[in-house]
């Protein structure tokens, strides 16, 4: 099994080979993989997400809006993120790679929200 801090050699080709040092049950062995791309991700990309903070200029609808038109929610799901900003004072509007955040903060302030990016919980 991968642990974060293994060492990994990943050949090029079809099937990537990848060497597993620390795993002592492989002892600096070899082992074939078909989707070397989904363990780079698993191990490289830590999740992010971008929140947007409730404010005292924005309207409710305004807000909402943004949501359905920038991030494509049913108007449903723009409004119910739109009520946590409202009542709770925060909500996670996405999750992804921290370059995507980047970018969904710097939408959300191009149309005047207020949002930050930060690693996720889970």
């Amino acid at each position: 099994m991968l642990r974060v801090g293994d060492v990994l050699a990943i050949a090029p080709g079809p099937a990537a080979r990848l060497a597993l040092d620390g795993d002592p049950a492989h002892r600096g062995g070899v082992q074939t993989l078909e989707q070397p791309e989904i363990i780079e991700r698993t191990l490289l990309d830590t999740p992010w997400v971008t929140i947007v903070w409730n404010d005292p200029v924005n309207l409710m609808s305004y807000v909402s809006h943004v949501f359905r038109s920038y991030f494509g929610f049913t108007e449903q799901e723009a409004d119910r993120r739109m009520l946590l900003v409202h009542n709770e004072g925060r909500a996670v509007v996405a999750t992804g790679n921290r370059e995507e955040m980047e970018r969904h903060v710097e939408a959300m302030h191009d149309y005047g929200l207020w949002a930050t990016l930060q690693k996720s919980e889970q």
